[in-house]
């Protein structure tokens, strides 16, 4: 791709564009049905905390059950046309809601299929996108990129979780599930309408043999476990999505049952909270170049997070503060976190290995989502939701000291070359700043 000045990718790259707006679109309707669907399924049909932590591990098991082999898949086939086929699989899944409810099939296992059907589609469609920006974007625009759409999710989820909240109060949390359908079918004119077009992948003339499939997804893993760089951010993913999903998947039951919040005040204040997940994708970039990369990741990981910690606090009135700062302080240093390990990813991995270094991460790391989201469910189950949102909360700095452990401890700069060039960066050396 030539250059075309730097910055400003939204003004200048018409593709970028589309597949910002299918992407911002789609993670608006999700955080309108992650405040939706719980409340539906309390208000509704009057379940307990582990009947709604299982709606969010429903969403996330099929990282776990498909993921690895949907990554050989990827590195196999043209992206986009994988990104179209699962936009129009959850547009569809998401209108069967109005259906049943008005034949009056619709409860809690029908909400538990929906969760994980449109999780499979969600891991088909993370995976394609994944791979699909590095070849849509020069690397030089790769970190960008990767901040805006970053960011613009974050935004996305503000707004989606903030009207999410007033929609169910106004409409209803049933007909609130319906924002999704229209999200999807955005996603769907956006990517249509992408003009470029992937390089022709080569095909062998030979078919392939008996366990190529097994040997792809095997050379993806061990990617993963040999390198260190990747492999210590697959570990700190996935403990960190613990602890993250743990004390999410009772979030709306803390603030509507402990705090005593309604639903609107519910969504307004995870919307005011998520903000700070903007303000990580901005100032990421920023600090790392000042700090470097390497060190950025620490700071954010965890100094930023520790600010957890408010949130268990909270409480009515001026306690809210509590849970604004530490959900904002943390949502900041994920975002940030994710920003600056995408970028690297993309730029460090094997063109034709990304597909499955990335279904190998997102296998540690989305797969660890349900089991979070179970384990908020029996901590609160059995301690309470407050005691066990201070368990949770407390795991997401603790998780940082992965990244305290491993070569990014020594070094300013994350590694910029493709992984086995000849001019890879040591993993063990200080990498020099490019300011």
């Amino acid at each position: 791709m030539t250059r075309q000045g730097p910055g400003g990718l939204l003004r200048r790259h018409r593709d970028f564009r589309l597949l910002w707006g299918g992407e911002v679109s789609g993670k608006f309707g999700a955080a309108v049905t992650g405040v939706a669907m719980p409340l539906a399924a309390l208000s509704v049909m009057d379940v307990g905390p582990f009947a709604v932590s299982l709606l969010s591990a429903a969403s996330w098991l099929p990282w776990l059950i498909i993921g690895l082999p949907v990554g050989a898949w990827v590195d196999r086939l043209p992206r986009r046309p994988i990104m179209l086929a699962s936009a129009a699989c959850s547009l569809l899944l998401f209108l069967t809601v109005p259906v049943a409810h008005a034949l009056d099939l619709l409860d809690y296992t029908w909400l538990l299929v929906l969760a994980l059907l449109a999780g499979v589609s969600a891991v088909f469609f993370q995976t394609a996108y994944t791979v699909y920006l590095p070849s849509l974007l020069g690397a030089e625009d790769l970190q960008e990129g990767n901040a805006k759409l970053h960011g613009s999710a974050s935004a996305a989820q503000i707004a989606g979780q903030g009207g999410g909240g007033l929609l169910v109060q106004t409409v209803g949390a049933i007909n609130g599930l319906l924002a999704n359908a229209a999200t999807f079918a955005i996603s769907l004119v956006c990517l249509s309408a992408i003009r470029h077009r992937e390089p022709t992948l080569t095909k062998s003339a030979e078919p392939r043999p008996s366990g190529a499939l097994v040997k792809e997804i095997t050379e993806g893993m061990r990617l993963v476990a040999h390198d260190p760089w990747f492999r210590a951010f697959a570990l700190y993913g996935a403990a960190s999505n613990v602890a993250l999903m743990g004390y999410q998947s009772i979030l709306v039951l803390f603030l509507t049952e402990d705090v005593d919040l309604a639903p609107g005040a519910v969504g307004g204040l995870i919307a005011v909270a998520n903000s700070g997940g903007v303000a990580g994708a901005i100032v990421a970039r920023h600090l790392a170049r000042r700090m470097g990369t390497a060190r950025a990741m620490l700071f954010f990981a965890l100094g930023l997070t520790a600010l957890s910690l408010l949130i268990p606090l909270t409480f009515a009135g001026p306690g809210l503060l509590l849970y604004a700062v530490g959900g904002f302080c943390t949502a900041a240093g994920v975002v940030a976190v994710n920003v600056i390990r995408a970028g690297f990813q993309q730029l460090y991995c094997p063109p034709d290995m990304l597909g499955r270094l990335t279904a190998s991460s997102y296998f540690l790391n989305y797969g660890a989502l349900p089991l979070g989201a179970v384990l908020g469910g029996v901590l609160g189950e059995a301690l309470g939701v407050r005691e066990a949102t201070w368990i949770l909360t407390a795991g997401v700095p603790l998780a940082g000291l992965i990244l305290l452990a491993s070569p990014v401890r020594k070094c300013r700069d994350l590694p910029v070359e493709v992984r086995g060039s000849d001019r890879v960066n040591s993993p063990t050396e200080p990498v020099q700043s490019g300011d």
